[in-house]
């Protein structure tokens, strides 16, 4: 047996108000003076001063704002790397992501597309990117996607919605700053905060898992269940615990794998534009089937929370269009093998798929 020798962010920093030491932490990997750091900064942020004059420019640094609007997408990246190319003429110091899952995932897919050719699209999918990325940082400002810590970077290309997955793709540097969480609306934590959940889920249930990845999970998993069920502790405290819950769920499916609700949300995301937080909850709550126990959780929580999981989605699709899902959902195919097994294509058929979908 081989065992993969996977990378970790090499540095870390947490606690309440860490954001502020943000500049004092990059400023040793300053190549020089017209090397700038290009912060890509969730546009929510647009006129927040509390966040934006805490973000010391110097020289030639930038700062983008991005939309998260919409699930980050090949195309994007690829602008992005134009943009910085045509505007700077010195490869950047690092890349600094601050945001949620989408800006994240961008931050470390423009690191990697700065130092190896062609389109990003070419690199989606495993060990596909030969050179190192540039330094790049992850500030996550939503807790639960696990992008600060993950070895991906899930981007919708013009054929498929995949990850660019390699030993690249992790970030150097996170900081980790709860305070960064204040203002979150209620449907997006709620959400955001699922997809933590169902990593747990669906690395615990699955057949990779491993003493490693089961360690983390089961403490991302509990964490979650205290956060959303027994809502344990002070706004702070729960802040602070989702946040490791995120940290946590990441890890657990590092050195194992997701599994049903994520491979058929990426057809969601595909197809319909359904940001990836909300199309594994419109997934998971009709994967009994698959996982019982925690499903009636989730619709536990969800009752408790009073949140509205969108439904009818799929109710007007033509044929086709379940068939672009399916096959999204059926080319990720580590995702059922860790679901499933090894003989998953023996059950996971193209018509229980798409019955799937029409309840959605």
């Amino acid at each position: 047996m081989i065992y993969r020798n996977y990378p970790m962010v090499s540095k870390v920093v947490f606690g309440r108000g860490s954001f502020s030491q943000l500049s004092d932490i990059i400023a040793p990997k300053r190549l020089n003076v017209k090397a700038p750091f290009i912060y890509l900064v969730d546009d929510v942020f647009k006129g927040n001063l509390k966040l934006t004059s805490r973000i010391s420019l110097a020289y030639d640094d930038e700062l983008i704002f991005i939309s998260a609007n919409e699930e980050p997408k090949t195309s994007q990246v690829d602008a992005l790397v134009e943009q910085i190319i045509l505007k700077h003429k010195d490869k950047p110091s690092g890349i600094i992501g601050i945001g949620g899952g989408t800006v994240l995932d961008l931050a470390k897919a423009v690191a990697i597309m700065l130092t190896n050719t062609g389109e990003s699209k070419d690199y989606q999918g495993w060990d596909l990117v030969k050179q190192p990325a540039i330094y790049h940082v992850g500030v996550p400002t939503i807790s639960g996607t696990g992008s600060e810590v993950s070895r991906t970077t899930v981007l919708t290309g013009p054929e498929k919605k995949l990850g660019i997955n390699s030993d690249y793709t992790p970030f150097d540097q996170v900081v980790l700053d709860p305070e960064l969480t204040n203002g979150v609306p209620k449907n997006q934590w709620f959400y955001t905060g699922m997809d933590c959940f169902i990593h747990c889920v669906e690395s615990l249930n699955g057949t990779y898992l491993n003493a490693f990845s089961q360690s983390y999970g089961e403490k991302a998993y509990d964490l979650c269940k205290e956060i959303f069920y027994d809502n344990s502790g002070t706004a702070e405290e729960l802040q602070d615990k989702l946040m490791m819950a995120s940290w946590h769920g990441g890890m657990s499916i590092a050195y194992s794998q997701v599994g049903v609700a994520h491979a058929m949300s990426y057809g969601l995301g595909y197809l319909l534009g359904v940001k990836h937080g909300i199309g594994n909850c419109i997934v998971f709550n009709h994967l009994e089937e698959f996982y019982p126990k925690d499903v009636v959780l989730f619709k536990k929580m969800v009752q408790l929370h009073d949140i509205e999981i969108p439904e009818g989605i799929c109710a007007n699709l033509e044929d086709y269009q379940f068939d672009i899902m399916i096959d999204v959902a059926l080319s990720l195919e580590p995702l059922w093998e860790n679901a499933i097994g090894e003989n998953w294509k023996k059950t996971i058929t193209r018509e229980r798929l798409k019955a799937l979908y029409q309840k959605m």
